[in-house]
């Protein structure tokens, strides 16, 4: 390959988008960013407000009313990371790519239009079988990053392995069960051998 292309990794919490984009990006010897890293700064450039935000993740509703308030610092910050950073690897945050609003959805589509290497990373192409491994590793995070699981956050995994936004961006899904993380990388790196 002269130039490395943009890939881009989507997908729902837990399905291997950070570590299989840390290795790509270190084979390819290119650049890898997260935009769960890169977000706030592009939220905060459109008024995003931090007191609002905690004051909904407290409410009744709590992370799921959250989780809506934050769709359009979403998308702006998905069109923002795709036009500063490119011959990278892009790992989006499970959010950055489902969307129940039409005109939200049809921003981050039109904003991932020029890329070729959109990949939706799951375990497999059973759903049902794809939210069971999900949640289990999600669950095991949980317990040991705030000591409980939240079956709304369950539900929500649930939700972005199902909803057709990340199959309908997606111009390749890899299925992961039974494969190490390198194994997954080698075989988007056979996909990529042809650029």
């Amino acid at each position: 390959m002269q130039t490395s292309p943009t890939i881009i990794l989507i997908g729902p919490m837990c399905a291997g988008k950070s570590t299989v984009g840390k290795l790509l990006a270190d084979r390819l010897g290119i650049k890898g960013y997260e935009l769960d890293d890169l977000r706030q700064d592009y939220y905060d450039e459109i008024g995003y407000d931090k007191k609002q935000a905690s004051e909904i993740a407290n409410g009744e509703e709590g992370m799921m009313r959250l989780i809506k308030y934050w769709k359009p610092f979403e998308v702006y910050a998905v069109e923002r990371v795709v036009s500063e950073h490119q011959n990278c690897v892009l790992s989006f945050g499970a959010g950055h790519s489902v969307f129940e609003d039409a005109e939200l959805f049809t921003r981050v589509k039109n904003a991932l239009a020029p890329f070729d290497y959109i990949i939706l990373l799951l375990p497999s192409p059973d759903l049902d079988d794809s939210v069971k491994t999900l949640n289990s590793r999600f669950s095991n995070l949980l317990e040991r990053e705030v000591g409980k699981v939240d079956p709304k956050l369950l539900d929500l995994n649930e939700h972005f392995v199902k909803h057709p936004s990340n199959h309908q961006l997606a111009k390749f899904t890899i299925y992961t069960q039974g494969k190490s993380p390198e194994d997954t990388c080698n075989e988007i790196l056979e996909k990529l051998k042809g650029v």
